[in-house]
């Protein structure tokens, strides 16, 4: 089974922001990614990173 979820790293742990179909000791693999708007930091100035964050992630975008 495949899921996808958020996480926030904090104080070297890191915590999934929602709910997780998981039983208690069950083993998974997990794959780091940041977001788009956190690697264009500093490149380009971002004034709200929460709208951009929706546009980026909206089913509705296509790549080019």
């Amino acid at each position: 089974m495949n899921m996808k979820t958020k996480a926030i790293y904090k104080e070297g742990i890191l915590k999934p922001l929602g709910e997780l179909d998981l039983k208690e000791g069950e083993k998974v693999e997990i794959e780091v990614k940041k977001s788009p708007v956190e690697r264009l930091e500093g490149m380009i100035k971002i004034s709200n990173k929460k709208w951009v964050d929706e546009i980026i992630e909206s089913p509705d975008l296509e790549p080019v």
